[in-house]
């Protein structure tokens, strides 16, 4: 029989026992927010995918700083990625389909699970900012095409011509074999994909690309796709997805990734259950890339992909920094 006095007694020392490992790591940490939201768990915060998020995150994060909102910053933040002529995979210079055209798709998700988004938009540089006016202006999610076209130059935006002379050159280059050959993290098949958290703890995220360079004329990849490409769920986190979309629209995989979120994973954790379950689904998996990012209410990020090479960037504590994802085949 256990010894009435010495049970309690051991409840008491263990109880106190492990008192002690928070409050050393709040010492450590010099804050309270990192202890109960976890290691990572300061906000506001900003992520991206690949190293231009750097930059892109330097324009949210002076949002957030000043008690800007969530999805102030992911909008403004990707915005800076898409006027950058000399990334090959967004906005103005991304690589043309087969036929020489640039088109754009682009998401964008709010708090309160507004969504919006545009694909195969012709001669706007700015299709994130298209988006969001779908969300907030029509009844719908998404507009295609023509339609998306008329219905940003009814709103202020203006066309222009997004063949750069560099994508220009890569194309004809392209041309004389006319073979498409996704390479494993090149940018002919990139995005930006941004998740932020505010100072409210609100999350909102945005997703845009110039989708696989020298496609088929009309193809669209995940970006603008909600589920695929990006979701957010205000109560639970946020995912976006970036690399060869064709694989995170056979699989759904951030909506996926929040709800392994939703069942007590981790955002690393998660992204990799989403990779995993590429893996165990489609037989080629090996010849793509695809990464998965995500952040948590928590305020704890973590990203996974399938091969080697994927980086993202977090702005965080005041620091913005490159980490490199882990990876499934090693």
């Amino acid at each position: 029989m256990i010894n009435r006095r010495k049970f309690i007694s051991g409840v008491g020392l263990s109880y106190f026992a492990s008192l002690l490992i928070p409050f050393n790591k709040i010492n450590a940490s010099n804050s309270l927010n990192s202890f109960f939201l976890g290691e990572d768990g300061s906000k506001p915060l900003v992520i991206s995918t690949w190293k231009h998020g750097l930059e892109a995150n330097e324009v949210a994060w002076k949002i957030l700083k000043d008690n800007g909102k969530a999805l102030d910053a992911v909008e403004q933040g990707v915005r800076v990625t898409e006027a950058d002529e000399d990334n090959l995979s967004v906005g103005i210079g991304g690589l043309p389909d087969r036929d020489g055209i640039v088109t754009l798709d682009a998401s964008i998700m709010d708090e309160n699970g507004n969504a919006g988004s545009v694909c195969f938009l012709q001669n706007v540089k700015h299709p994130i900012s298209v988006a969001r006016l779908v969300m907030e202006k029509t009844p719908h999610v998404m507009l295609a095409g023509e339609g998306a076209l008329q219905f940003a130059l009814e709103n202020g935006f203006e066309e222009e011509n997004l063949l750069t002379e560099k994508a220009k050159k890569a194309w004809e280059e392209w041309k004389i074999k006319s073979k498409y050959e996704p390479i494993i993290n090149s940018e002919n098949h990139d995005t930006i994909g941004m998740l932020a958290v505010d100072d409210k703890g609100d999350i909102a995220g945005a997703c845009t690309t110039s989708g696989a360079a020298f496609k088929f004329h009309g193809r669209v990849g995940d970006s603008p796709i909600i589920g695929a490409g990006l979701f957010v769920d205000n109560e639970i986190g946020g995912a976006v997805a970036t690399g060869m979309g064709e694989l995170a629209m056979k699989t759904l995989g951030c909506f996926l990734v929040v709800e392994f979120m939703r069942n007590g994973k981790s955002p690393k954790e998660a992204c990799k259950e989403a990779v995993k379950r590429i893996a165990a689904k489609l037989k080629d998996y090996k010849n793509f890339q695809i990464g998965y990012l995500a952040v948590n209410k928590n305020c704890e990020t973590g990203a996974y992909c399938i091969h080697k090479g994927f980086n993202y960037a977090l702005y965080q504590d005041s620091i913005n920094r490159l980490i490199d994802a882990d990876y499934l085949e090693k």
